[in-house]
């Protein structure tokens, strides 16, 4: 057969991800935070975006919301003048400059950060008690290596034999000095094992237990309740005594280092707040932090009257950037909308009467309601929170699967935990029940579950096995 080469056309049509079609896909999951700081960046780079002025925000208070968007989409209101192109700069400068005081006279102020109060982490609070306890710079020198590989939890990570490497010392002085060391407070620091730590707080304490530092030396492994008859015929004492030097062990901090952690605390601020209104629930969106954009006006009209060719492409080019941004934000927030609409319309029991009457819901369900693709529901539902009159959730939370009961309708994954952890609330201490004994409880309130589901659902709880919870005492 022979074989040639030939030039055919052929029309197809198929979906092609522009650029612009890219950066409104990427807009959907970005938090609120995110977002902002996407949107300043955008700012920075293209210069015919603008921030809308709080002045602007005012004037369109008494617009309805698709109005105030479009407002902020429109480039040049035609009451306003085109700005003069060939305005002199050097004169306008000159005339606005401010003389209040001279270069001479300026003093750089240090910044903001720069006068926040700074709490101290573990390893500046030995280096200070450090300075004050060792004497020789050698072993100054020894006892920074040491501190050097504490780790925030307050345990040493390295050998001994590493740092007197390192150091060039014998192990013998590394040993003496991590001791000083480890005479510092927070009392454990510088242990190298859980049982080194707690010793450390035992030996420290103004009225020392011996049967307490016996326990954790040699039976640290067996300490539940279960061994604790065993223990005391071992050691041929009374099972109180054993009982209270457990108590003893159970009140010391087995990560000590973790009392120096300044790290901030990460508060969530909702996207979505459900309101109680006369006619039902509905929801306001939480644009907090997020800039209002607009096009500039002189760049607008600069792209109107001039006719230099590269000056026009380059702002034809940030133009549809600039817009397209705005009409992505713009769509981002009306499904963020619509997609909490479907929410609080599809759990409005859950709403009025809270966690146990929680629906089991998929994202087919919204996506079907707001007649939008699973993908996009997905994605609009991840890193967003909603605050409603039971609390604070994230989106994602509402999707999960049903359980059947015997009524023939489905019951939330949600609520069968929660129905898990108020029986195993209720149940006797001394005799807990097994997963087995649990499925017949569930029964008696019309959850069809395998035993298996709730084996599963308990240790996604980290609710431990019945041989876990038994307590003798």
């Amino acid at each position: 057969m022979a074989m040639e080469m030939r030039l055919s056309q052929k029309l197809v049509t198929k979906l092609v991800m522009t650029p612009m079609l890219q950066q409104a896909i990427k807009l959907l999951p970005l938090a609120r935070m995110e977002l902002a700081q996407l949107v300043r960046q955008e700012i920075t780079e293209n210069p015919i975006l603008e921030e809308l002025a709080e002045e602007d925000e005012v004037e369109k208070e008494g617009l309805d919301e698709p109005e105030a968007n479009l407002a902020a989409e429109e480039a040049v209101p035609e009451e306003q003048a085109p700005l003069n192109q060939e305005q002199d700069w050097d004169n306008f400068i000159q005339s606005n400059i401010d003389r209040g005081s001279s270069v001479d006279s300026y003093t750089e102020n240090p910044s903001i950060e720069a006068t926040y109060k700074k709490e101290p982490s573990l390893a500046d609070h030995l280096h200070w008690q450090m300075s004050l306890s060792l004497d020789s710079e050698a072993d100054k020198y020894i006892g920074a290596c040491i501190v050097g590989n504490i780790q925030n939890d307050g345990y040493l990570c390295t050998d001994i034999t590493e740092i007197a490497e390192t150091v060039g010392c014998p192990p013998e002085d590394v040993e003496r000095v991590l001791s000083v060391i480890q005479g510092f407070e927070p009392t454990g620091v510088g242990a190298r094992s859980l049982q080194e730590c707690l010793l450390l707080q035992l030996r420290a304490l103004p009225d020392r237990d011996p049967l307490a530092e016996k326990l954790v030396k040699s039976y640290l492994e067996r300490l539940e309740e279960r061994f604790l008859h065993k223990i005391a015929s071992e050691l041929n004492v009374h099972v109180e005594k054993i009982l209270a030097s457990v108590r003893v062990i159970r009140s010391l901090d087995p990560k000590p280092g973790l009392q120096f952690q300044s790290d901030g605390i990460d508060y969530v601020t909702p996207d979505i707040t459900v309101v109680k209104t006369a006619d039902g629930y509905d929801v306001v969106l939480n644009d907090e932090g997020v800039p209002r954009l607009r096009i500039n006006p002189f760049y607008h009209d600069m792209l109107t009257h001039t006719q230099e060719g590269q000056t026009r492409e380059y702002l034809e080019n940030k133009y549809r950037s600039a817009l397209w941004l705005i009409k992505s934000i713009d769509q981002r927030r009306q499904t963020i909308y619509k997609v909490g609409k479907s929410i609080v319309k599809l759990q409005q029991e859950f709403l009025d009467k809270g966690l146990s009457y929680l629906k089991p819901m998929v994202l087919k369900d919204v996506a079907r309601d707001i007649e939008m693709h699973e993908s996009t529901v997905s994605r609009i539902t991840t890193n967003k929170y909603i605050d409603t009159p039971q609390g604070i959730f994230e989106l994602k939370y509402f999707f999960h699967s049903g359980i059947k009961s015997y009524m023939g309708t489905s019951l939330s994954s949600i609520r069968v935990k929660n129905m898990i952890k108020e029986v195993v609330a209720q149940e006797d201490t001394q005799r807990p029940l097994t997963d087995d004994e649990m499925v017949q409880v569930l029964m008696r309130k019309n959850a069809k579950i395998a035993r298996r589901t709730i084996t599963k659902y308990r240790k996604e709880l980290n609710i431990p096995p019945a041989s876990k919870r038994k307590k003798i005492f």
